[in-house]
């Protein structure tokens, strides 16, 4: 986008120039059929204007060619919309595997957002240029909206549920952060900037960080804090699901239905462990709602998730009373206790 024109926010990141070549692509389509439309009603009004009161108007039979026309013609047209608009949404949300995941919860009226490493930021988020970024959201009191005009990327942030959003900066600088959904009476101050940095200066910016323990370690402190590790193991004491190796694989319920073990079902399984019941398991495991904040309940998640490694990376150290990882072991339920 042009920057001297205000209407339009410059185009940072890769999603941005897709995204408008749609929107302009159907703000041409409606101003061609809106002008033709006004185009053909003055002209009809002129050349069928009745020219005096005897006048007899011939009647019309109508025509079969011309009805297939106007129907399969504006047909055609919407289903560029459709399968374009199906292409870009599909890619808008499918964050690719090497994504850097940060987290942010939304609260009345800052964002809070903590990267993997454990730095944290309050209405700022630093990113480095050409990296794929995945946001994973919450909210801890009423619905936000995540947007960056920049990067044609909005996405509600919702209480009780995680949503999740990405993008890949492509521009260096700083980016404003809105929330587009009325929240409260200091709605119009939640705002926030997106720094984006070049590589080595943003690596220069984590190294300096506040040395804040990563997510996953805090995650994991979490887990034997509240005695989780004492159910979840792997041996005969269990009492709950083996979570090494849980995270992204399908779990078995006592319905007969199965489910995968993603964010949303670790959060369900920690705040409602009754709603999704694992075969084989019984429902001793209690609520943690109202003890564990969201910002606590993201690292679990991180912690559980890291059990989890992908091929080829080291896997994660056990809490204490858990033993080491088994290969294969069978992914069965439940979030921490």
């Amino acid at each position: 986008m042009r920057p001297d024109l205000p209407l339009f926010p410059s185009q940072a990141s890769a999603m941005a120039p897709h995204v408008d070549a749609l929107y302009f692509y159907l703000l041409a389509v409606s101003a061609f059929f809106s002008l033709l439309i006004a185009i053909l009603v003055i002209f009809f009004a002129i050349k069928f204007r009745r020219r005096s009161e005897d006048e007899v108007p011939v009647g019309n039979e109508g025509s079969l060619k011309l009805e297939l026309a106007w129907t399969v013609i504006p047909l055609l047209i919407t289903m560029t919309f459709f399968v374009w608009g199906a292409k870009l949404y599909f890619r808008m949300n499918r964050p690719p595997n090497d994504a850097t995941q940060i987290f942010i919860v939304g609260k009345q009226w800052m964002w809070k957002l903590q990267h993997q490493d454990g730095q944290r930021e309050i209405n700022e988020l630093h990113v480095p240029v050409g990296t794929p970024v995945r946001l994973t959201m919450t909210s801890e009191d009423v619905i936000h909206s995540f947007f960056i005009p920049a990067f044609r990327m909005k996405m509600d942030v919702i209480p009780g549920r995680y949503t999740q959003q990405w993008f890949r900066a492509t521009t260096p600088g700083d980016f404003h952060i809105f929330c587009s959904q009325y929240c409260g009476t200091k709605h119009s101050a939640m705002i926030g900037t997106v720094h984006v940095m070049e590589p080595t200066a943003f690596q220069a910016w984590l190294s300096g960080g506040s040395g804040s323990e990563s997510l996953a370690s805090a995650g994991s402190k979490l887990f034997q804090q509240h005695a989780c590790n004492t159910c979840h193991r792997n041996d005969s004491q269990a009492r709950g699901p083996n979570l090494e190796g849980l995270f992204g694989k399908p779990v078995q319920l006592q319905n007969g239905q199965t489910v995968t073990a993603d964010e949303q079902y670790i959060r369900e399984s920690i705040l409602m462990p009754s709603a999704k019941m694992v075969a084989g398991y019984q429902p001793i495991m209690p609520t943690f709602q109202g003890l564990i904040s969201e910002e606590g309940i993201l690292q679990l998640v991180a912690y559980i998730r890291s059990l989890s490694p992908s091929p080829g990376s080291a896997a994660a150290p056990s809490p204490g009373g858990m033993a080491p990882p088994v290969k294969n072991s069978s992914p069965e339920r439940e979030a921490p206790k």
